[in-house]
């Protein structure tokens, strides 16, 4: 298998797939209420198994392991903890099935971090969360994951605990910073405070490891994009990627509501690639049709 980033500098933008949670409990998957789409794995692992086929089919090149909320704090919010491993392992080896399965070409599997939580603040302490972020770093890469994905970055603390637990296991490590624009016209984070405001983007590009490969603007909504992406390429020399989400999130489940067609969304989507996006999919209410409509018009 080639070298992932030796891909992303060569010919066209890559191509990641969709939301996988959204796309289950679109499905009919239940979702946990302090841990959404955690069990699925589990509980329906043909239906994800599925999904990741369904993007693979309609071009992904990257499909994402259903390890977002599969953190150890996560789980034990969810009185799950004691399927931590099982979670996390059984994740890897149902997108490596789906490739096997249905991939034609080259198609890489990203394990995902991140250290969201369902409620408004963090509770576990910093130890915790240190020996939970590498033991879950370390089972995605046991399992065979290309590379890791630390998703929904808004809070600098964690970070600063999360990207050493997955740059530990010697895997390519990707930040995926979410974002919006304030009144004032500043591209700031999702919660994280700054001093007196909320964090603005440059702030925390700015303070990532000089080894980060790659960063993305992702769970962001697409009229946020264009104002990321030229913070983002002025404040860092590497590789972008995007992946928007279109919707809203009410514990625990998704709200499906206006959704914007495959069509609309490629559209945007042909403005982060001429802004000079290298990877481009979707987030959270982006499925199989958007990600097709993407590999047609961009691949």
């Amino acid at each position: 298998m080639s070298n992932f980033f030796e891909r992303v500098q060569a010919g066209k933008p890559v191509i990641l797939d969709g939301g996988t949670g959204t796309e289950m409990e679109k499905r009919g998957a239940k979702m946990e209420e302090k841990g959404w789409s955690a069990s699925c794995t589990l509980t329906a692992p043909d239906l994800l198994r599925g999904i990741h086929e369904d993007y693979i089919k309609a071009g992904a090149e990257v499909i994402i392991t259903n390890t977002f909320s599969t953190s150890k704090h996560v789980l034990a919010d969810c009185g799950l903890e004691h399927q931590f491993e099982e979670l996390n392992a059984a994740a890897v080896k149902l997108a490596h099935q789906a490739r096997d399965n249905v991939a034609e070409n080259e198609v890489w599997v990203a394990g995902s971090i991140s250290s969201n939580t369902f409620y408004d603040e963090q509770t576990a302490g910093k130890q915790v969360l240190k020996d939970n972020f590498d033991r879950q770093a370390e089972i995605l890469a046991e399992n065979g994951v290309d590379f890791l994905m630390l998703e929904m970055v808004n809070n600098l603390d964690d970070l600063e605990i999360v990207y050493p637990a997955a740059a530990k296991t010697g895997l390519p490590v990707i930040v995926g910073f979410n974002t919006h624009t304030s009144p004032e016209g500043e591209v700031i984070l999702g919660r994280l405070l700054w001093d007196e405001g909320q964090a603005r983007l440059d702030k925390a590009i700015q303070a990532l490891p000089d080894d980060v490969p790659m960063i993305t603007i992702m769970h962001t909504m697409t009229n946020n994009i264009l104002p990321a992406l030229e913070v983002m390429h002025a404040n860092f020399d590497g590789p972008t990627g995007v992946y928007a989400h279109w919707g809203k999130f009410v514990m625990p489940n998704w709200q499906f509501n206006d959704m914007i067609s495959a069509e609309a969304y490629a559209d945007e989507a042909e403005k982060w690639v001429a802004a000079g996006t290298r990877m481009v999919g979707g987030c959270c209410g982006i499925g199989p049709d958007h990600i097709r409509e993407l590999t047609n018009r961009i691949q």
